[in-house]
């Protein structure tokens, strides 16, 4: 592992003169061969299923952890997608003149070397690599032992790529041992070669890490996400959006995890969403007065406030109004998304600017919280912390940055 670290080290060297055709073209030639490599990926993948399943994993654990072609697919493309976006190194952020002559500039630098840790989903390989090489990081990549033979298929595309362009291949590393004190010499720094820690996956995972971990940390413990229902929202928006929120994928972190609706609307607008849900598989559990509307909800618990289920489970609750939708999000909420639905502009803006999570959105399903989707090619992960990076966190947000000054002779005045 130190020896990694040292590597990884040394490779931000090269990176740091790294042009952006190089790294660009490093990510289109491993997008190429993860291409080429379909059929050993897929089989990677098939034998990491079957020692999935013969543990038990859960459903949503079996769908992060499962590949086709179209996934694949995905992966490359992604490749590509952060191959096209605009070099982040280099970008002057802001620039101002100083009375005594002195001209000021803040540009973009990368962090240096990034841990990323992450659990079942073997894509994740492909895209923190790519994220941390077009910024000019190295990267030092540990995946769960449920997805190592799909994350080695995947790396060794990566590794093609680099070498393409004769960039080090140390640039993206995977730690070759599933050992977990592994993880606990990342934790650690690798003797001061790691400058930060990013780690994707379930609630345990992110704990240990926040906990152990002896340098700075970007991520989420829960991704306990909200839809809010105005007695405003349009009826067919209001089902399309909740459905979509909690069923498209009920295993990553935007899914929906409580419904809010509200009491002048509940009546007329509950039973299509929860009769939408039901026939889909979803089990709801409900606040007395949803049970009221729907007598198929289970009761909810205090505790399923404050769940996150990463299954077909979804808690419901009738609120007075928009006030208390949002006392109920800042009580229960993790910070990371949250979606109202509604027409009146007012109630709209109340919410975002009453609430500060990550991801705030309007008449759109909370499955949107996703770097793809906000234009940044792929993700490492979502950041609900307040320090650095916040929401999807992509190539731009694995920079800081330095100051630049140039003056013409100035001196400061005793």
């Amino acid at each position: 592992m130190h020896t990694m670290g040292r590597r990884a080290r040394e490779a931000v060297s090269r990176l740091a003169v790294s042009s952006t055709e190089e790294r660009n073209g490093a990510l289109l030639a491993a997008a190429d061969a993860i291409r080429s490599e379909t059929e050993a990926i897929l089989e990677a993948n098939r034998a990491d299923m079957d020692r999935a399943r013969a543990k038990g994993l859960t459903d949503a654990m079996l769908d992060r952890l499962w590949l086709d072609a179209d996934r694949i697919e995905g992966i490359a493309r992604g490749l590509e997608s952060v191959a096209a976006l605009a070099d982040p190194l280099g970008e002057v952020i802001a620039e101002w003149e100083r009375p005594n002559g002195l001209r000021i500039q803040r540009v973009r630098v990368p962090l240096g070397v990034i841990g990323i840790i992450y659990e079942s989903r073997p894509n994740v390989t492909a895209d923190a690599g790519a994220l941390c090489l077009k910024s000019g990081n190295a990267a030092i990549l540990r995946g769960g032992s449920e997805s190592v033979s799909s994350s080695q298929a995947i790396h060794r595309c990566l590794s093609v790529g680099l070498a393409s362009v004769s960039l080090p291949e140390t640039a993206v590393q995977l730690v070759p041992t599933q050992d977990r004190e592994a993880v606990g010499h990342l934790l650690r720094g690798l003797s001061g070669n790691v400058d930060v820690v990013v780690p994707r996956g379930g609630k345990g995972l992110i704990q240990r890490v926040q906990e152990d971990a002896r340098v700075p940390v970007i991520g989420h413990l829960e991704g306990i996400c909200h839809v809010y229902v105005h007695e405003s929202s349009k009826p067919e928006v209001a089902t399309a959006v909740t459905v979509n929120a909690k069923m498209r994928r009920t295993g990553i972190c935007g899914a929906a995890e409580t419904l809010l609706i509200d009491a002048a609307a509940a009546d007329t607008l509950l039973p299509d969403i929860s009769e939408t849900l039901i026939q889909l598989g979803c089990e709801l559990r409900g606040d007395p007065r949803a049970c009221a509307i729907d007598p198929r909800m289970h009761p909810a618990s205090e505790e399923d406030w404050s769940t996150e289920y990463l299954d077909a489970i979804l808690s419901v609750k009738v609120v007075e109004d928009v006030g208390a939708a949002i006392e109920h999000i800042q009580r229960f909420g993790s910070g990371h998304t949250e979606a109202i639905i509604a027409e009146e502009p007012a109630v709209v803006e109340r919410f975002f600017r009453e609430l500060d999570s990550a991801i705030l959105l309007h008449n759109a399903s909370t499955q949107f919280a996703d770097g793809a989707e906000f234009g940044m090619g792929a993700e490492i992960g979502i950041a609900t912390g307040r320090i650095h990076a916040r929401g999807p966190v992509g190539a731009a947000e694995l920079t800081s940055y330095k100051y630049l000054v140039r003056g013409s002779g100035q001196i400061r005045p005793a």
